[in-house]
């Protein structure tokens, strides 16, 4: 493949590099953000040989090109434009914000949840490599320390590629804190130290102890009490306490904090002098906002993340096979529009061994099921139609497919088809369902598809297989008997 002849036509059907303000990569798509939205040609895109799907979203675009050819790409799309890839344009974003403020406002008015639950997703996209290479290391480790009764864990080489994957995790928030702070218009590196405070690092003042007979006892206590919440074994537990919990509101308390320094700086630059702009804006951002934050928004964010504890356990118990049905059964349409990485906080709280369920992530193996659902439904679509370039692109998807990259299937064939993506969410919900009865769980995020066998609990790979293999059977069949309309292909893709 001609990857330069690929990025020109890509940057001309976008409307060429005057109107390109930023490049960059997310697994299998070209993140694109643009000067003029009205200057991309979509149908253009969608057309070029090689491009299996677009999403636009006002002015950022993401054109999806599969896993390995994405990254051959970006480099030549980023000697066209002149902007390293990840980078934007600070002036041409200025000159361009004047004509794209009302555009961009049109798109969201009416979609405000849409609005806040894409920003959220921003956050967590320029974090996915680490996050999959951490996913894929802990697994590893899971699968080795099991097969080995931790011979390994003395050994300096084994630990040293342990704490890679452990590291990401553990300071998660400190990188989720500086993304949100840039997503909502702050300084980065204050959003960063936002997400800090959400580290309990033993060297931390606000954690520091002394030794009285023996035991270590906190030195420093907050003004006043603070309610805490917790749910476990089907009941609310309330509490109060003057001592700071740095871990209290796990991730979701790390960007919200995030999000309030960069509200905070913002408005200190309305009013500060600009001759103290510079000096005092931080420091006042830093100082009233880590007052707030450890009295009132961690204690929101302890709250909330018990909150949604306690919705996916309504769902998980309550509902029982119905909602895990229904939790797998929508998770592609998430996918679809990007709003998946959104989810990334409720992972990271299911996940951390100090939670609620003790480091085991009982939703992410019902939502897996959702890549199986469809390479079932790609399998039936491959075997029954006619279309040469059908077979071609379910040919190049299939095995990533099952590997657990299923956006090159799903934008290049299910989707634009219609019929497969319901089917393939139908055969989704089976699989989920079997996960469920298997009561699967995760010690890990990141992956999924094949990859997922290296983070399911030890002992329960098998199970773990046969309920994917449940989600390809019952995504096949029903493709097979309802969601393969030969007209439809033909009108889509050609004959």
């Amino acid at each position: 493949m001609d990857y330069t002849k690929l990025s020109g036509d890509i940057l001309a059907a976008v409307g060429g590099k005057e109107n390109v303000l930023g490049n960059m990569v997310c697994m299998t798509r070209l993140r694109i953000k643009v000067s003029n939205p009205e200057k991309v040609n979509s149908e253009a895109v969608k057309a070029i040989d090689g491009v299996m799907g677009l999403v636009e979203d006002g002015d950022r675009l993401e054109v999806v090109l599969g896993p390995g050819v994405v990254n051959k790409v970006i480099v030549e799309f980023a000697k066209l434009t002149g902007i390293a890839a990840g980078d934007v344009s600070d002036e041409s974003a200025s000159q361009a914000a004047k004509g794209n403020k009302a555009a961009q406002k049109a798109t969201y008015e009416n979609k405000p949840v849409q609005r806040f639950l894409k920003k959220i997703a921003n956050i967590f996209v320029p974090l996915l490599p680490g996050i999959i290479s951490a996913g894929l290391i802990n697994g590893i480790i899971n699968v080795i320390n099991f097969s080995t009764k931790k011979a390994f864990v003395g050994e300096w080489w084994f630990a040293a590629i342990w704490t890679m994957g452990w590291a990401l995790f553990a300071y998660l928030p400190i990188l989720a804190g500086e993304n949100a702070a840039k997503e909502f218009g702050g300084s980065r590196v204050l959003g960063a130290m936002a997400g800090a405070l959400s580290i309990a690092n033993a060297g931390m003042p606000l954690l520091a102890t002394q030794m009285v007979d023996g035991k270590a006892v906190r030195l420093v206590h907050l003004p006043f009490e603070l309610p805490s919440v917790a749910f476990a074994n089907g009941t609310f537990t309330v509490g109060a306490s003057n001592l700071f919990n740095a871990a209290a509101g796990g991730m979701i308390g790390a960007i919200i904090c995030a999000i309030f320094f960069a509200w905070l700086e913002k408005n200190f630059h309305k009013i500060m002098p600009n001759v103290l702009d510079t000096f005092l804006t931080p420091l006042c951002t830093v100082i009233v906002g880590v007052i707030a934050a450890v009295l009132v928004l961690q204690p929101l964010g302890a709250f909330l993340t018990q909150a949604i504890f306690f919705i996916l356990q309504f769902f998980y118990d309550k509902l029982g096979v119905f909602g895990a049905y229904l939790l797998g059964s929508t998770f592609l349409p998430l996918v679809s529009v990007g709003l998946h990485q959104a989810l990334t906080p409720i992972h990271v709280m299911l996940n951390n061994p100090e939670g609620p369920t003790q480091g085991i992530n009982f939703l992410l193996p019902l939502l897996m099921m959702a890549g199986g659902g469809q390479v079932g439904a790609g399998l039936a679509l491959l075997l029954k139609t006619k279309n040469t370039r059908v077979k071609k692109y379910l040919t190049e998807s299939i095995p990533v497919g099952i590997l657990g990259i299923g956006e090159p299937l799903m934008y290049a064939v299910t989707l634009p088809l219609g019929k497969p993506f319901i089917t393939a969410c139908l055969g989704s919900g089976i699989g989920s369902v079997v996960a469920y009865l298997f009561h699967l769980g995760t010690v890990s995020q990141g992956v999924s598809g094949l990859f997922g066998l290296l983070i399911v609990q030890p002992g329960n790979q098998v199970f773990y297989a046969l309920a994917m293999i449940v989600a390809y059977a019952a995504g096949f069949v029903l493709t097979w008997f309802f969601g393969v309309d030969e007209n439809r292909i033909d009108d889509v893709f050609g004959k």
